[in-house]
C-alpha cells in the first residue's frame, strides 16, 4: 500500500495529460462537436467530468460526494461560451481532485466516505473514479481521433511502432517505475 496513493496520483495525471493534449489541438467548434444524434462533444463530456470531480472531491472524507449543489443533468448541456472557459472549468476539476488526494496517507485508505449514502473505503471511493474518468477521457481522445482524422498524432504508441518501443524499452535496465515515469 506504500506505493498506491503515489501510483493512483500519477495514473490521474496521466489521464489528465491524455486529456490536455486532445483539447488542445482542437479548436472550439470541433471541442463542441456533437458528431451524431443524441452523443456528447468533448465540451459536454468535460462539463459532465468537472461537475463529478467537484462534487466528488470536495470536501471529500466528510461529506457524501454526491453534493445537493450538484446538478447532474445541466452537466450534459453544453453552455462553454470560449475554450478558454472550458479550460479554466477543466483546471478547476482536476485541481478539486488533486487538493483532496495529494494530503491523503495510508491510514486513510480504510476511512469509510459515502457517495449516494453509499459506503465506500477511500480507496474504492478512488479507484471508482479512476474508472469513471479514464472512461470518459477515452471518449474524448477518440473524439479528437474522429475530429482530426488524418491530422491526428497518437498519443501512445503509433500503429507500426510497437517493434520500435518496446526495442527502446528493453533496451533500458530491469527496473520499478511507474509507466508514466518515461511519458
Amino acid at each position: 500500500m506504500e506505493s498506491y496513493l503515489t501510483s493512483v496520483i500519477k495514473q490521474f495525471e496521466y489521464y489528465k495529460s491524455l486529456g490536455d493534449k486532445t483539447i488542445n489541438i482542437l479548436s472550439f467548434d470541433e471541442l463542441q462537436n456533437e458528431i451524431a444524434k443524441d452523443s456528447n462533444s468533448i465540451s459536454i463530456i468535460v462539463k459532465h467530468l468537472v461537475g463529478n470531480m467537484l462534487s466528488r472531491w470536495t470536501n471529500f472524507l466528510i461529506e457524501d460526494g454526491e453534493k445537493e449543489w450538484r446538478h447532474r443533468d445541466q452537466e450534459f448541456e453544453d453552455t462553454y461560451t470560449s475554450k478558454k472557459a472550458l479550460l479554466n472549468n477543466w483546471n478547476k476539476g482536476w485541481n478539486c481532485l488533486f487538493k483532496a488526494l495529494k494530503p491523503l496517507s495510508n491510514d486513510d485508505l480504510e476511512r469509510i466516505v459515502y457517495i449516494r449514502n453509499q459506503g465506500h473505503t477511500v480507496t474504492e471511493a478512488i479507484n471508482r473514479q479512476l474508472a469513471h474518468y479514464s472512461y470518459h477521457i477515452g471518449q474524448i481522445v477518440f473524439l479528437g481521433k474522429v475530429l482530426k482524422g488524418e491530422q491526428w498524432q497518437s498519443l501512445s504508441i503509433p500503429k507500426g511502432d510497437s517493434s520500435k518501443y518496446n526495442n527502446e524499452k528493453f533496451s533500458k535496465e530491469k527496473g520499478r517505475r511507474h509507466f508514466t515515469d518515461d511519458l
